[in-house]
């Protein structure tokens, strides 16, 4: 994906604050298997992904509990640290040899005092993860682990492909075996 058609999926900026956005953002590749972003850290920076796929995860009693996966276009941030300076809570790494966009989050911050569109294309970027946050917990909270599984089979097949069962299983909540069971089923 393009910056471009990143930026325009979130909310459409004009050319002028498309090109003072697009000047802070610079391209980085990364292997597969790099951690980006730390868990117990104030992280600096902002990604989008231009090509590959990342998952973020915690640690609960020395296991790791995958609770997102991003894929081309998605952002890459630890909210706390972009919005609150604070320590960021997941860990985000790479499932496969990656290409990123990144832009200091210092000079996210100075855009937004001076370019509204940029402010407002800000807003609405994270306007929209807390939605996709807020649609994962209800989906936690109210939804079958095989209803879980069939609404990421409908919206997200393609991280079958892409991802390894464990993680599959850990985002669903679930153990290997269970999704083993699920998957059985559902064939």
């Amino acid at each position: 994906m393009t910056l471009d058609q990143i930026i325009e999926r979130t909310y459409q900026l004009p050319a002028s604050s498309r090109a003072q956005l697009a000047m802070y953002v610079t391209e980085v590749s990364y292997p597969k298997c790099h951690v980006l972003l730390r868990a117990d850290r104030v992280e600096s920076y902002m990604y989008f992904i231009k090509k590959g796929i990342a998952r973020a995860y915690t640690r609960f009693d020395d296991n790791e509990i995958t609770f997102w996966f991003g894929k081309e276009g998605d952002m890459l941030v630890s909210l706390k640290s972009f919005v609150d300076d604070q320590k960021g809570y997941e860990t985000i790494e790479l499932l496969e040899d990656c290409e990123l966009y990144v832009i200091g989050i210092s000079n996210l911050r100075a855009l937004f005092t001076e370019d509204i569109h940029i402010a407002n294309w800000g807003r609405k970027l994270v306007e929209q993860e807390l939605i996709k946050t807020e649609e994962r917990l209800i989906s936690r909270l109210f939804q079958t682990a095989s209803e879980r599984y069939k609404d990421l089979l409908q919206h997200n097949h393609d991280l079958l492909k892409r991802v390894q069962l464990g993680y599959i299983a850990s985002y669903l909540g679930i153990t290997q075996v269970s999704l083993s069971r699920i998957r059985a089923e559902i064939k």
